[in-house]
């Protein structure tokens, strides 16, 4: 069933008036009708709602899908800057793998600079593509994708648990951090991955002055766009498959 997303407050037996988007892609693209039923979500909590009217598209909301499709811990991806789509790839898959909260940022090492006039209109883009990422993968909230302009401005962010994905600690053969730190139970997790040229030795000293945890990803060196998406689909299997 679709699921859309809407800012608009939703209680059992509410009708609700839908903005224009979600109206032309219900409508228009999908040609729904009065009678047809889909999903919405607001302040994460979804229901299924019922079409009275089209134009403009109001919804009667119908009962809440009680159905937990969040991971029960919090995520923030903070990334090292990739080039070219590598950003849209990792809002859109972290965002189908439960993150909640993804970072970009600046770093010494890396290859990649956004311009500061135009970090607005690429963190626009990106959280446009969390959205529809978001309802592909029925999630119950959208992620916050936003810039930082240093890594080690990754100290500042409040958690329960901070990792850094480093390459030097998987060389070494650390397996058992992130592992150790599942077990602690965090509701909040904040994980650094550093960019395609790697974190300085600077930054891996200031992070981990800020409380972060070396980690390894495994016995393979894994790509910036791969690291974020094997750490997410980690805590899945420890945390809601294994449990």
């Amino acid at each position: 069933m679709q699921r859309y997303f809407t800012d608009a407050p939703l209680t059992r037996g509410a009708q609700v008036t839908l903005d224009k988007d979600i109206e032309h892609h219900a409508v228009t693209v999908l040609r729904m009708d009065i009678g047809a039923e889909f999903e919405l979500a607001s302040a994460g909590q979804a229901f299924r709602v019922r079409i009275d009217a089209v134009k403009p598209l109001t919804v009667t909301v119908i009962e809440p899908i009680d159905r937990n499709v969040e991971l029960p811990v919090a995520v923030t991806l903070v990334c090292g800057l990739s080039k070219a789509q590598k950003p849209e790839w990792i809002v859109q898959k972290g965002t189908e793998l439960g993150a909640t909260t993804i970072y970009f940022t600046g770093s010494q090492w890396a290859t990649v600079r956004w311009q500061q006039d135009k970090v607005g209109k690429k963190l626009a883009r990106l959280q446009q593509v969390a959205a529809s990422a978001a309802e592909q993968s029925h999630r119950n909230v959208i992620p916050t994708v936003a810039f930082l302009p240093q890594l080690t401005d990754a100290t500042k962010l409040a958690a329960d648990a901070k990792l850094v994905a480093y390459e030097e600690s998987a060389k070494e053969g650390e397996t058992g951090a992130l592992v150790q730190t599942l077990h602690a139970n965090p509701k909040r997790l904040v994980a650094v991955f550093g960019p395609e040229g790697g974190i300085a030795p600077a930054e891996i000293t200031a992070l981990t002055a800020g409380g972060f945890v070396l980690a390894g990803l495994g016995p393979r060196i894994l790509r910036t766009e791969t690291a974020p998406l094997y750490l997410l689909s980690a805590i899945s299997t420890l945390t809601e498959l294994l449990g």
